[in-house]
C-alpha cells in the first residue's frame, strides 16, 4: 500500500492551523470538483484524496495518532469508515453549491445543516453514487461499496509476541454463520487490525461487499504487561539482594527466558531495561524493549539472630 502524506496532498506545511487546513481544503476543493472539472476520473480521484487528507487533519484526534505512528500504522488503526466519521464537509461544499441530496456521494446523517436539524454529514470514500454535469442534468451512476464492519479479538501477550492462527465467526449476507481461519501477525498490539477484504456488510446498491477489520483486545495477563510494545515483568528479590547485587532468572514473553544482574544498590520499583526483548513491531523489523520492575522484599518477622545482625548494621549508620 503506497504511503499517503496528507500534508503533502493538501499542500500545508505539518505545523498547519486548523484555519490553513481549512483553506487549503477550500482551495482544492473547488478546483477538482467533478462538477467544476469536467468529472474526469483522475479529478474525482484527486477529490477523494484531498478529501480524506482533510478528514484526517481537521480532527485534532487523528491528526495527533497520524503525527505519532505514521501513514502505515494510522491506517491499521483507522478504516476508511473511522477516517470520515463524524466529518462535516457539508459547510465547505455549500459554498460552492454542491449540496448532499440524491445523485450525489454525500448524505446526511447527524451534523448540523441549515435547517438546524440535528445530522451527521458522511462521507463515502470508497465509492460515488453519481456527480451531476455542471448544468445540474445528467448524473454519472457508480457501483457503492457495502459498509465495513469491525470487530473484536482477544489475544494474550504471548500470542501477539509470536503470531497466531485464530478461528472467527462471522455472518454472512444470508444471516448464517461461517467460521473463518485468520493467520494474526505479530505484534497486534491493543487496538491495531487486520483487514479481511469482502466480509464487510453486503452493498445495497448492487457493489463490492465491504471489508471487516478485527481489532486486537490484548488479555490480562498475571507475569506480563505492556505499554505499547513495551513489556513489563515484575522481579521478587531479597533486600541482601538489593543491597549486594545478584543474578536473576526472568521470562521472556515469547516463551523463554533471560539471566540478568541486579545491581548492588538496587532501590525498590527499580526498572532495568533489556532492550528489544519487548513485542515484535507489527511490519519491519524491530522490537521494544522489555522492563524488568525490582520488588524488594521486606521481612515481615525477624529472627533472633536477624535481629542482631541488623542492630549491628544499624550502629554502623547503614
Amino acid at each position: 500500500m503506497a504511503q499517503k502524506d496528507y500534508y503533502k496532498i493538501l499542500g500545508v506545511d505539518k505545523s498547519a492551523s486548523q484555519e490553513d487546513i481549512k483553506k487549503a481544503y477550500r482551495k482544492l476543493a473547488m478546483k477538482y470538483h467533478p462538477d467544476h472539472s469536467s468529472g474526469s476520473k483522475e479529478n474525482e480521484e484527486k477529490f477523494k484524496e484531498i478529501s480524506e487528507a482533510y478528514a484526517v487533519l481537521s480532527d485534532p484526534e487523528k491528526r495527533k495518532q497520524y503525527d505519532t505512528y505514521g501513514d502505515e500504522d494510522f491506517r491499521q488503526r483507522y478504516s476508511q469508515d473511522d477516517i470520515f466519521r463524524d466529518v462535516d464537509l457539508g459547510d465547505i461544499l455549500r459554498e460552492f453549491g454542491f449540496g448532499g441530496g440524491s445523485g450525489s456521494f454525500f448524505s446526511f446523517g447527524g451534523g448540523r445543516g441549515r435547517s438546524g436539524q440535528k445530522g451527521r454529514f458522511s462521507f463515502d470514500p470508497e465509492s460515488m453514487f453519481g456527480f451531476g454535469d455542471a448544468a445540474g442534468g445528467r448524473q454519472q451512476s457508480m457501483e457503492a461499496k457495502g459498509r465495513d464492519v469491525e470487530t473484536e479479538l482477544p489475544l494474550t501477550l504471548q500470542e501477539i509476541a509470536t503470531g497466531v492462527t485464530k478461528t472467527v465467526s462471522v455472518q454472512t449476507p444470508s444471516g448464517k454463520t461461517e467460521t473463518l481461519t485468520v493467520k494474526i501477525p505479530k505484534g497486534l498490539i491493543d487496538g491495531k487490525k487486520v483487514r479481511l477484504a469482502g466480509r464487510g456488510q453486503p452493498s445495497p446498491y448492487g457493489g463490492p461487499a465491504g471489508d471487516m477489520y478485527i481489532r486486537s483486545k490484548i488479555v490480562p495477563d498475571r507475569v506480563f504487561s505492556n505499554e505499547g510494545f513495551d513489556i513489563y515483568v515484575n522481579r521478587d528479590i531479597n533486600l541482601t539482594e538489593a543491597l549486594l547485587g545478584t543474578s536473576v532468572t526472568v521470562p521472556t514473553v515469547d516463551g523463554g527466558q533471560i539471566n540478568m544482574k541486579i545491581p548492588p544498590g538496587t532501590q525498590p520499583k527499580s526498572k532495568l531495561r533489556v532492550a528489544g526483548r519487548g513485542l515484535p513491531h507489527m511490519r519491519g523489523s524491530g522490537r521494544g524493549d522489555m522492563y524488568v520492575v525490582v520488588n524488594v522484599k521486606m521481612p515481615k518477622k525477624l529472627s533472633k539472630k536477624q535481629k542482631e545482625l541488623v542492630e549491628s548494621l544499624a550502629e554502623t549508620g547503614l
